[in-house]
């Protein structure tokens, strides 16, 4: 895990999975850590300057999820399409660098209200609505 000061070292989907999160997970452990990155770092004041490099693997939202099996997510396949898909919405690759006020900005740019049900297409929380309904505030709150 990425040191509580340096950058957060994020997969392309967590963007989004960040934007929506209210504090539930997939574990005890698991909602922990995100509320820690995401409360406590990313919604805390001057939260939008925390840097994020984008890389392709297992990142700090991953490492204590229930479905981690050594490098991998036992949901791979799935993981890899909410990946894919996010990169390209986002116009991400490895290595990139940019912080969580750059990244909202990009989200309110590339993702309009209303796409998640394609965009996060099979992901568990998509039915709840609560990254919809966070996608809906920001674009709401930047008008």
């Amino acid at each position: 895990m990425t040191a509580p000061g340096g950058p957060l070292r994020y997969r392309p989907h967590h963007f989004l999975c960040s934007l929506g999160f209210q504090g539930k997970g997939y574990s005890p452990e698991f909602t922990a850590n995100m509320t820690a990155i995401v409360l406590g770092r990313l919604r805390a004041p001057r939260g939008d300057a925390t840097e994020i490099t984008v890389i392709a693997a297992l990142d700090d939202i991953c490492a204590p999820c229930p479905k981690r099996r050594g490098s991998a997510c036992a949901s791979q396949e799935q993981i890899d399409r909410l990946d894919q898909a996010h990169a390209s919405a986002l116009s991400l690759r490895p290595g990139d660098r940019l912080t969580w006020g750059e990244a909202k900005a990009r989200i309110r740019r590339s993702v309009p209200a209303g796409s998640l049900a394609t965009l996060c297409a099979g992901c568990q929380w998509e039915p709840y609505g609560l990254c919809e309904a966070a996608l809906s505030a920001l674009h709401r709150d930047s008008a």
